[in-house]
């Protein structure tokens, strides 16, 4: 496999238009991804999530049919790193693999990124 091939199971895509909320202890907020696949998403958020958190994460998804499927599932945080500017931390982005997502669930999320252009 030369260095440029994509090693991931899920292709993934960049994406900052899905709202998303995430529950982890007594911290819950509303994030926006910044690219999905069908096995985790990346996202931005306001605090710091120490790795390995499992968090409850409600993910509204555009559906083909114009509907919107919510979903609800768990996940992991596999990486986890602040944002700098000017010396502060304004967010931290956020990568959550994950772990339970149902089959129906993965198609769903599948079907939405087949729409949109491939990350590069």
């Amino acid at each position: 496999m030369n260095q440029n091939e994509e090693r991931r199971k899920f292709p993934r895509v960049k994406d900052d238009e899905l709202s998303l909320k995430l529950k982890v202890g007594d911290f819950d907020t509303v994030a926006h991804t910044l690219d999905i696949s069908a096995s985790g998403l990346y996202c931005k958020i306001e605090k710091e999530i120490p790795l390995m958190s499992r968090v409850n994460i409600v993910l509204v998804v555009p559906s083909d049919d114009g509907a919107q499927k919510r979903l609800e599932v768990t996940g992991v945080v596999v990486r986890e790193h602040p944002v700098i500017i000017d010396g502060q931390t304004k967010h931290y982005d956020a990568a959550i693999f994950f772990e339970d997502l149902s089959q129906k669930d993965r198609e769903i999320i599948t079907g939405y990124i087949g729409h949109k252009p491939a990350k590069t």
